[in-house]
C-alpha cells in the first residue's frame, strides 16, 4: 500500500508540473504527502576562491533560499486548491550534497516522485533521480518535464526481463496496476523466440492470480535498443505508465546507469515506475 509519498520540488519551471503530479497519485492513493525542496549553497573551484567578493556569494545564496521557499509555498498553494494538507521541507544543503539527502530522506516514505531531469538542469536533478532509484530502497516515479495534468492509468507498460530488478519493478507497481485499465507486459529479446518458449508468461500467470488482467508481448530488437522498443511500443499503445527495473553497474563502490534506464529517463515522455 502507498500511503506516504515525498516529491522532491525543483526550483525552477517544472515546479508546477511535478506538484500537480504528486498531488494526483497522493489523491489515487489517499495517502499523505511531503515535498522537499533543496536550497544549494554556492560552490566555487578552489583555486581563486578567495578572489571572488564575499556580497556575491551571499547573493547567490539569498536567490537560491528564495526559489526555494517560493517553490515551497507553489507547492503548499497547489496542494490547498485540490483539498490537500501536505507537509513541506525546505532544506540547505550544499549542491553536490543533496541527492544523498534525498535518498536518506525518501527511505522513510512509501514512494518518492521526481521530475525528468531537464537539459538546462540536469546537474542539480540527474543525481537525486540516480541516488533515490539506487539508494532509497523504494520505488521512485518519474514524471518527464514536458507532463501535462495528472498521473492516468488508462494503459500501463510492465517491462520484464525475469531480473531481480524486474521482479521488484512488478511487486513495487502492484498497486498502480491494481487501478489500470489494461496491463501489457513487455518482453524484449535481441534472439528469435523459439515456438517452445514463452518468456513472460510466467509474470503474466502470477500478475493473474492477484486478479488483473494481463496481455503479454514478446518483442525482438532488431537493430535497435531496448529503450527504443519499449517507448516506440508505449507509443504504439498509447501508454500512460512505464515499469521497469532499474539499473546501474557498479563502478569505485558508486553504481551508475545502465545504458537502457539512461536512455528512458533521457528520452521517456510518460511518467516512468522505476525500481532497484
Amino acid at each position: 500500500m502507498i500511503k506516504d509519498i515525498v516529491v522532491n520540488i525543483p526550483n525552477w519551471n517544472s515546479q508546477d508540473v511535478i506538484s500537480r503530479f504528486a498531488i494526483s497519485v497522493t489523491d489515487l492513493f489517499n495517502s499523505h504527502l511531503c515535498g522537499v525542496a533543496f536550497a544549494h549553497q554556492p560552490q566555487f573551484p578552489a583555486v581563486g576562491y578567495n578572489g571572488i567578493p564575499a556580497e556575491y556569494i551571499d547573493g547567490l545564496w539569498a536567490e537560491s533560499r528564495r526559489r526555494a521557499s517560493t517553490s515551497i509555498d507553489a507547492f503548499k498553494q497547489a496542494a490547498r486548491s485540490a483539498g490537500l494538507v501536505a507537509d513541506a521541507q525546505q532544506i540547505e544543503v550544499q549542491l553536490g550534497q543533496a541527492a544523498d539527502t534525498f535518498a536518506q530522506i525518501a527511505r522513510r516514505f512509501d514512494l518518492s516522485i521526481m521530475v525528468q531531469p531537464e537539459p538546462n538542469h540536469a546537474e542539480a536533478t540527474g543525481p537525486i533521480v540516480e541516488a533515490a532509484l539506487f539508494g532509497s530502497g523504494r520505488p521512485v516515479l518519474i514524471a518527464p518535464y514536458i507532463q501535462k495534468g495528472g498521473l492516468k492509468l488508462d494503459h500501463v507498460t510492465v517491462c520484464w526481463d525475469g531480473s531481480r530488478t524486474s521482479a521488484r519493478a512488478v511487486g513495487d507497481a502492484l498497486p498502480f496496476l491494481a487501478h489500470a485499465a489494461a496491463i501489457e507486459v513487455v518482453v524484449v529479446g535481441h534472439q528469435q523466440i523459439k515456438s517452445d518458449e514463452m518468456p513472460g508468461m510466467d509474470i503474466g500467470r502470477h500478475l493473474a492470480r492477484h486478479g488483473l488482467k494481463i496481455k503479454v508481448n514478446r518483442m525482438k530488437a532488431q537493430g535497435i535498443s531496448v529503450s527504443n522498443v519499449i517507448l516506440s511500443r508505449a507509443a504504439e499503445t498509447s501508454t500512460s505508465l512505464i515499469v521497469m527495473g532499474g539499473y546501474g553497474h557498479s563502478r569505485m563502490r558508486e553504481l551508475i546507469l545502465g545504458g537502457t534506464t539512461r536512455d528512458i529517463l533521457a528520452e521517456m515522455t510518460i511518467p516512468v515506475l522505476m525500481s532497484h
